[in-house]
């Protein structure tokens, strides 16, 4: 078995945001080290380049093991956009699909 897994969460993007003339949906996708839940690469369907990066870095080296409560704080903290309750809606998503797997 691979020591890492990917793993997608989604949420609904908010109306005006440039994404969603090419997305319904913000979809947060990450790649974590598989016993401990750390992220070691992520990214998301922001529209900017920048955006995507910010949120990459963002994520990157923390656990979803226990909950995504901190990275939630971490979003509503440092990003100042009109995803911020889309992203946090998909790291909530993210959470429950890596529960899943666990649970398999």
């Amino acid at each position: 078995m691979a020591e890492t897994m990917f793993v997608a969460g989604h949420s609904r993007l908010p109306a005006g945001m440039a994404a969603k003339n090419v997305y319904e949906t913000l979809t947060i996708t990450v790649e974590l080290e598989r016993k401990y839940g750390v992220i070691l690469e992520a990214s998301c369907t922001l529209a900017t380049e920048h955006g995507r990066d910010f949120i990459g870095r963002l994520l990157r080296g923390h656990s979803i093991l226990h909950g995504v409560d901190d990275l939630v704080e971490e979003v509503k903290q440092n990003y100042y956009g009109k995803a911020t309750n889309a992203i946090t809606a998909a790291l909530a998503d993210l959470h429950y699909q890596f529960q899943q797997i666990k649970l398999k």
